[in-house]
């Protein structure tokens, strides 16, 4: 018979998403960073978290972009709809930061 994997718990009553950000050595993140309200202060606080990390395996768009889209695709269905949309923008206020093109169409001179 073969092992299931709890999509539950890994440690006691600890989801493997809570230990990740926990634990993550990638960056070292403002508290309540993703809760705040302006979609580009979330930006500007994950660039710097990102350029200020010393642990980082990847550039600092990539890592900041990572943190972002992992705390949206962890939160899941708990995200109201204005909170996604928020955290969305913040995506795009990010790679304009870096001078990326923004998936929303777009640009701010």
């Amino acid at each position: 018979m073969s092992k299931s994997h709890s999509t539950t718990a890994t440690r006691g009553n600890e989801r493997w998403s809570q230990q990740v950000t926990r634990s993550s050595h990638s960056l070292d993140l403002e508290r309540g960073v993703f809760s705040q309200e302006d979609p580009r202060d979330i930006a500007r606080s994950l660039k710097e978290s990102a350029e200020r990390s010393e642990r980082r395996k990847a550039d600092p768009y990539r890592s900041a972009m990572s943190m972002l889209t992992f705390y949206v695709n962890r939160a899941g269905s708990q995200l109201s709809d204005s909170q996604r949309q928020r955290l969305e923008q913040a995506k795009d206020e990010l790679r304009e930061i870096y001078g990326r093109p923004r998936k929303d169409g777009k640009s701010k001179s």
